[in-house]
This record gives structure tokens, C-alpha cells and sequence, in this order.
């Protein structure tokens, strides 16, 4: 039998979207490799219902699922996303879904969530401030995702900086996604699909260095405990410091344990727990918007290794505590039931320095308004302690049933959450100074001594939601998806509160020319109601942001998209494109007049999406993305400033990213690629913009032996200066810089 290098890709998370035969017409669309997937599904259920097929019999069949549902370094998507809320395949999914999968992050050298996103078109980088936390913001087609991140198809609320080493996938979900995900999700949602047990055995580790005093050791392994029973852990330690920083560290470590019984029966019970450390050096980048020097337009040129915060002064703890349960239960051949039972603990915990020109004025002269050798930067102390504890209960019916000669795939559900965070006041930081723009000084050593105070209440978020979902294959070629949700949503923060009760749908039909091609049309809603980002956004975000309770009813956007999706090459490749547009006739905004926030405001985002992901040769994989956007502000007020005709702060125009992969010798294989980003305007009156830039990564690995290998991996070779983010133009984050690392990897099986 083959031997592969990785493990199977969640075999009992298939067998309960697809339990018995009957399932094969809700996926029977996408081939080959889906076949196997549904084999799993059928041979699994069916020998534990029967009882009559052996011990042996029972590990061969799943030893081939393991060979052929996940061929090895595979950039195509797996056929279907993780949430039973797809009730198609993504052949057959009306809307624009990215996944960027374990083989392509590995390949790539990606540790963190950041790494994934910086390379996906579409997706750009948010910044947060102090009052904003700092972590993971994206931004996807035009419109903030922070607190659209999932894991496993539930909620991630609360703001932190995500990382790779449990994760089989990333799945990016484009265009309107409240049906599926509830409040928010505007421009799309991410969904972070974890590793699961299987019955399998195997073991690997890994431990790399690189540049910079960095280093990284991981480990993954799963055991068969017995015919049903499976355990797996995942394991993480990294550190050193971030190349072209200037004594920036890293240092993170997560451990990930998971047991799963029944694997293979009807009735399936996973129990998992996930810690996640993060305390490395907080690094909010370079000075930027100047009040004196308004011709620059673009951060300062200073040295990138220039460090604008305080090494014996700055830490950050960011911490992730999730404990889940999942069982699922297959009723018959066609119906499955599933209830996640998730608890989740968090903190982020900081002081760091917010470098700024606040020392200038627009009447400052030189050195202000020059900004020549004398020009001085100010430091102010940002200080947060924020924890959050979430309580999620979800339970989906799903499965397929035929009414009036149509065949059904659909799925139902309910969903119970309640998000709570907690504040400590923190006084007596460093304070305020002044420091050279040109030479700033981060080393000096401050005396000074952190008071808390007790940790109080700031806030809570609970919704209940109602939803389904239904794919009805009308003929062989055409096929209607729908999906309908209501939401009460209430947000409180002790002083003031607001409920609000919204429904939202999608439509999407979908024409097969060919088994391997489908041609759709979709509709979709989002809602963003007042408080949506309670205690994840502070008041730089403005009158727009969605952290502020505030007496107006939900944002409503609509978006329609037309797109062809293809899978070539005996169904190696898959090929998108997609052409939409989103529309926000109601966003928040100030009243000219009186002063008030009210939804006077609109604005929109068109684009184009372009895709690529697979292998052109059994040797030759490629994975590859372009994205234009046409992000425009119809109507914005925000105090007395209006933004009328603008274009959407944050947001590149255009952005690629081309990765690609060749085995030139049995156990030599090389990579490359580049990754393109446009500029992007850092404050909504457009007078500041950072740069574009063009990346370039590489890799090299041999395989020394079946069970050792050896990789290489280069990131920004040229060394490019490259912006992040910027958070309003206030100061510009910096991208690392060229960073390589040699990492040895052990499996074995």
C-alpha cells in the first residue's frame, strides 16, 4: 500500500456530513476524489450498524480512505467545507470560498494566521491601537472581519492572534455570510478547521531555525486506542526575534490534546481543548501622519530596524483557553444530528507604546515640519487588560430527502451564545516622552510600577439564532441553494443596552454545463447591528465602527455575485472567477445637522476573483489568486469631515499571490512565488497611503529518507520594506523582513 506524509483529513468529520448511501446524491457531483470520501462515509456507518464486518476488514477500508482523500502536498480544497450549513459541494456552492489548505501553510512556512492572509487577495490587515486590541483584523473584499473568525464553524469572538500548528485549513468564506454565520460578516468570515483524531497511528515532529535567533518545534500525533476510540495531540514552541525589527521577539507556545469515541458507529463523541501563549513583543511600527508635514503623504523613511517602543518596558500576554464537545448521531442512512457544546476563556493583557507626531501641530516649524535630524516622535503608553468568556451551544439537523421528484440536501439549526468581557484599570506606566525620529533609543530602562485595579464587568453579547439551509437539485444541471436565519441579538455594557431581532437569506442558482463545471448566481444579506464588536474597537474606529452601543437599528448590506467554478485535470485543478458587488445603503454616520450618528451613510465595494488551485502533474502543484476591488464611499460623515466619494480606507485595489511547487527528483522538490499588494489609503479623507509592494518567497525540500526530511524556506528575499496596516494613519505597522528557516521533520507511521 501507498505510504503517505500526511494523516487523513478528519475521516469522522465525513462520515457524519455523509453517514450512509443515501447521502451520495448531495455530493455525487464532484468525482473521483469525492467518491472515496463518500466510500468512507458508506463503509464506516454501514459495518458498525451491521456489526459483521471484521477488525481487519474495517482498518483496510479506512487505511484506503487515508491513501486516496489526501494526496500528499494537495493546494486543491478538500470538496466540501467543514460546516454541515454547506449543504453542496464547493463545485456547487453559489459564492466564492478560498481555502488555503495544510499543505500549501506547510510549504509556504506560514506559523501564524497573519501569514495565511498576508497572501490571499482580497484580505488586507487592520491594526489595532490600544484602545482597539491588538491581533488578527482582517479586512476581506472592503469590510472588517475581527470578530468573523471561526474555528470549527463557531464563533472566535474575542481579538488575539491566531496560529497554524492545530489547523488542517484555512477556509475564507467571500461576499455577505450573516445566513451562515449570523450578525456581521459584510465582506466574508474565516473559518479555522482544527485538527481531529482518527484511526490511524503516527507521530511527527519538527524543529527548525532560522535567522534572527528564531527557532520553531512542533509536534502532531494521533492513536488508535481502540476499534472506535482515537486520541491526538498537537504540540508548539517558537521564538527568537522578528528579522529586520530591531530586537522585536517572538515567543508563543499552544498545546492542542483531542479524543474521539464511537469513530466509525453512529453515534460519535469528540472531546478537544486547545491553549494557545502568545507573549510576544508588541510592535505598533513607525510614526506616521504628520500635522506639519502634510505633503507626506506615505510613512517617514526611517531605518526598518529602528524599534519606536520601550524593549525593557513592553509585553503582551494573549491567551485562548477553548474547551469543546461535539457529538454527533446519525438517525438513518439520511439524517445526522450534531450538537458542539464550546467554552472559551481569553485575554489580552498589554502595555506597549503608540508612536505618534502628536508633538506636532500644523504651526509647528523645524524640525516638526521638516522632519530633519533633530525631529523628535512622541511615545504614549497604551495599557489594556481585557479578558473574555464565551459559552456557545450549537446544534445542526442535517441530511437529504426527496419531496415532488426533488431531491433535498439541507440543513437546520439552532444556535444559544453569550459573550461577557472583563476590564482591570491599569495606571502607572512609563508615561509620556519624547525620542529621536532618527535614532530612537529603545533601551533605555524606566522605573515604574503597574497598578490593577479589581476586574469588573464591561460587557456582554448574547444571541439566539434559528436557521436552515437547502440545496434542491431540480434536473442533473440545475440546482436552487437557499438559506434563511434569524438572529436576536442584545448587546450590553452595563450602562447602556440595545436587542435587536433581524432575518437574513441568500438565494443562489447554479448551472452544471458539465459534471466538472458550474456556472451560478447568488444573493446574499449581512447585518452589522450597533455593539456587534463591543470591547474589540475603540474610538479611533469612528462613527462607523461597530463597537459602540448606539440607538440606531442594524447596518444592512446586500451583495449579488456571478461566478463559474471548474475542476480540470481529472479533477487536480480547480479553476474560479466570480464578478460582485456589495452594497451598504444604510452604514452609520454623523448628521450634518444635529450632530447625531444615524444611518445616513452608504458605500459599496465591486470586484473581480480570480482563482487557481491543484496540480497541473502529479510533480507540479500551483496555487494561485488575483483580486480587484473597487471600494467607494457614496455618503460619510464623521464629525464635521465629509468623505463623500472617497475610496474605503484600508482596502488595496488590486492584490495577487502565485505559489508554486515541482518535484524534480523523487525527493528534491522546490518552490516559489510572489505575492502582490496595492496601496492602500490609511484614513478615510485619503491624504495618507501606504505603499504597494511585490513579495518574494521560496522553498526547497529533500526528503533524506521515507520518514526524514528537510526543508528550506525563504520569505521576503529582496528584503522589501513593506506596511501591514496602519490604524487611521496615526502609525504604520512594518511587514518582517527577510527571514529563512531550516526546519528536519520525523514522521513515523
Amino acid at each position: 500500500m501507498e505510504k503517505v506524509s500526511t494523516p487523513p483529513s478528519n475521516p469522522h468529520r465525513f462520515a457524519s456530513l455523509l453517514p450512509m448511501e443515501g447521502f451520495q446524491p448531495a455530493f455525487r457531483r464532484s468525482g473521483t476524489l469525492l467518491g472515496a470520501v463518500v466510500l468512507s462515509g458508506t463503509v464506516g456507518v454501514a459495518g458498525a450498524q451491521t456489526q459483521e464486518v471484521s477488525e481487519e476488514e474495517r482498518v483496510s477500508t479506512l487505511e484506503r480512505i487515508h491513501v486516496t482523500a489526501q494526496p500528499d502536498s494537495s493546494y486543491q480544497p478538500p470538496t466540501g467545507i467543514d460546516s454541515p450549513k454547506f449543504t453542496a459541494p464547493l463545485l456547487d456552492t453559489p459564492r466564492s470560498v478560498t481555502v488555503v489548505t495544510e499543505a500549501l501553510m506547510r510549504d509556504r512556512g506560514a506559523t501564524s494566521l497573519q501569514d495565511v492572509l498576508r497572501t490571499v487577495p482580497g484580505i488586507t490587515l487592520g491594526s489595532g491601537e490600544g484602545g482597539t486590541p491588538t491581533g488578527d483584523r482582517p479586512f476581506i473584499r472592503g469590510y472588517e472581519a475581527s470578530t468573523d473568525i471561526f474555528v470549527d464553524g463557531l464563533r472566535d469572538y474575542a481579538r488575539g492572534s491566531h496560529e497554524t500548528f492545530n489547523l488542517e485549513s484555512v477556509e475564507i468564506i467571500k461576499g455577505p455570510s450573516s445566513a451562515y454565520t449570523g450578525r456581521g460578516g459584510t465582506g466574508g468570515s474565516i473559518n479555522l478547521r482544527t485538527k481531529a483524531p482518527h484511526l490511524g497511528n503516527f507521530a511527527e515532529i519538527s524543529g527548525g531555525l532560522g535567522n534572527a535567533s528564531q527557532w520553531r518545534s512542533t509536534f502532531d500525533g494521533n492513536v488508535r486506542i481502540a476499534d472506535t476510540v482515537a486520541a491526538r495531540l498537537n504540540l508548539m514552541k517558537m521564538g527568537g526575534d522578528v528579522p529586520g525589527r530591531g530586537g522585536v521577539t517572538i515567543d508563543r507556545w499552544g498545546v492542542a490534546p483531542s479524543i474521539a469515541f464511537g469513530l466509525g458507529t453512529p453515534t460519535r463523541l469528540t472531546l478537544s481543548y486547545e491553549r494557545l501563549q502568545n507573549d510576544d513583543m508588541p510592535d505598533l511600527g513607525v510614526p506616521f501622519s504628520n500635522a506639519a508635514r502634510p505633503g507626506r503623504t506615505e510613512p517617514p523613511r526611517v531605518d526598518r530596524d529602528n524599534f519606536y517602543g520601550r524593549l525593557n518596558a513592553d509585553f503582551r500576554e494573549n491567551t485562548f483557553k477553548t474547551s469543546t464537545a461535539m457529538i454527533e448521531h446519525d438517525f438513518s442512512d439520511r439524517v445526522t444530528v450534531r450538537n458542539v457544546t464550546r467554552h472559551v476563556e481569553t485575554l489580552n493583557h498589554y502595555l506597549m507604546t503608540r508612536p505618534t507626531f502628536d508633538n506636532c501641530t500644523a504651526t509647528s516649524g523645524p524640525p516638526c515640519s521638516t522632519e530633519g535630524p533633530d525631529a523628535q516622535f512622541r511615545r504614549d503608553d497604551r495599557m489594556r487588560w481585557r479578558s473574555s468568556k464565551s459559552l456557545i451551544n450549537q446544534t445542526d439537523l442535517y441530511g437529504s430527502f426527496d419531496a415532488g421528484g426533488i431531491r433535498h440536501n439541507f440543513s437546520m439549526g439552532l444556535e444559544f451564545s453569550r459573550e461577557r468581557i472583563y476590564d482591570r484599570t491599569m495606571t502607572g506606566g512609563p508615561g509620556r516622552e519624547l525620542g529621536s525620529l532618527w535614532d530612537p533609543d529603545p533601551d533605555r530602562h524606566y522605573a515604574f510600577d503597574i497598578v490593577y485595579g479589581p476586574r469588573t464587568g464591561a460587557g456582554e453579547i448574547r444571541t439566539r439564532s434559528l436557521y436552515v439551509m437547502d440545496t434542491m437539485d431540480l434536473t442533473e444541471q440545475i440546482s436552487v441553494n437557499a438559506g434563511l436565519r434569524r438572529d436576536v441579538f442584545k448587546v450590553d455594557n452595563y450602562e447602556d443596552s440595545r436587542t435587536d431581532s433581524f432575518w437574513n437569506y441568500q438565494l443562489g442558482l447554479v448551472y452544471k454545463p458539465a459534471p466538472n463545471g458550474s456556472i451560478y448566481l447568488s444573493y446574499a444579506t449581512s447585518t452589522n447591528p450597533a455593539g456587534e464588536n463591543l470591547g474589540q474597537g475603540g474610538g479611533a474606529d469612528g462613527v462607523g465602527g461597530a463597537a459602540q452601543i448606539r440607538d440606531v437599528k442594524p447596518e444592512k448590506s446586500r451583495s449579488w455575485e456571478l461566478g463559474t467554478k471548474w475542476d480540470l485535470l481529472d479533477e487536480r485543478l480547480s479553476l474560479t472567477a466570480a464578478v460582485f458587488e456589495t452594497r451598504k445603503t444604510d452604514a452609520r454616520s454623523t448628521d450634518p445637522l444635529t450632530g447625531d450618528v444615524t444611518l445616513g451613510g452608504s458605500n459599496r465595494v465591486r470586484g473581480l476573483e480570480l482563482g487557481a488551485s491543484g496540480a497541473l502533474s502529479p510533480a507540479w502543484n500551483v496555487w494561485a489568486a488575483y483580486s480587484w476591488l473597487d471600494p467607494k464611499v457614496n455618503t460619510y460623515r464623521s464629525g464635521n469631515s465629509v468623505f463623500d466619494g472617497n475610496q474605503m480606507k484600508f482596502i488595496a485595489r488590486q492584490s495577487a499571490s502565485l505559489w508554486t511547487t515541482y518535484r524534480l527528483l523523487p525527493a528534491l522538490m522546490i518552490g516559489g512565488g510572489a505575492t502582490y499588494q496595492g496601496a492602500r489609503y490609511a484614513n478615510d479623507a485619503n491624504t495618507l497611503e501606504l505603499p504597494s509592494y511585490v513579495r518574494y518567497d521560496a522553498m526547497a525540500r529533500y526528503d533524506i529518507r521515507d520518514d526524514l526530511s528537510l526543508q528550506f524556506n525563504v520569505n521576503n528575499i529582496t528584503d522589501k520594506e513593506m506596511y501591514d496596516a496602519s490604524h487611521v494613519g496615526i502609525f504604520a505597522n512594518i511587514a518582517p523582513g527577510r527571514s529563512y528557516m531550516m526546519t528536519l521533520t520525523y514522521r513515523y507511521e
